[in-house]
């Protein structure tokens, strides 16, 4: 059992660990994307209740969407994972921070512009649940890095 978390650790498992990642983590891009275009109005009013001006709510109720499908698709192939992960944790991060300040009362107002099963968790496990979500993509940019290292150190 010993050797088999020292080959984890080491990266022998990261060309699977980096990919299943990927996989997930662009899922969730591609659900809460497509749920934002398919239910658009839904999403516009919702970004149009936040706290934040009318021009800059137009302005993010095109981007959020396309650049969740832009990530999820950068993360499909093995030329812009590495891109993809940075831009998902960037993006989970900010989401994040927003998430935490809601739970801590910050807004007088509090609506949620997640896709269907994110929009049904209270604030509190919204939060963790996304914390969750960046340690994995962390993770996976750990694993990257520890195959790319390995894969140096072997030529």
């Amino acid at each position: 059992m010993r050797k088999d978390m020292q080959n984890i650790w080491k990266g022998k498992y990261s060309p699977i660990i980096v990919p299943v990642i990927a996989f997930l983590v662009s899922l969730l891009w591609t659900y809460t994307g497509l749920d934002k275009l398919l239910n658009w109005k839904k999403s516009w009013n919702a970004f149009h209740n936040q706290t934040f001006p009318s021009d800059l709510a137009d302005s993010l109720a095109y981007a959020v969407p396309i650049l969740e499908l832009i990530l999820a698709l950068m993360l499909v192939f093995q030329l812009t994972r590495w891109w993809g992960m940075i831009g998902s944790l960037l993006l989970m991060t900010i989401f994040n921070t927003y998430v935490g300040l809601v739970w801590q009362g910050a807004f007088p107002r509090v609506p949620c512009n997640c896709a269907g099963l994110l929009e049904r968790m209270s604030w509190q496990s919204h939060f963790w649940f996304n914390s969750c979500c960046i340690i994995i993509i962390i993770l996976g940019l750990w694993f990257w890095d520890q195959r790319n290292n390995n894969s140096v150190k072997d030529a």
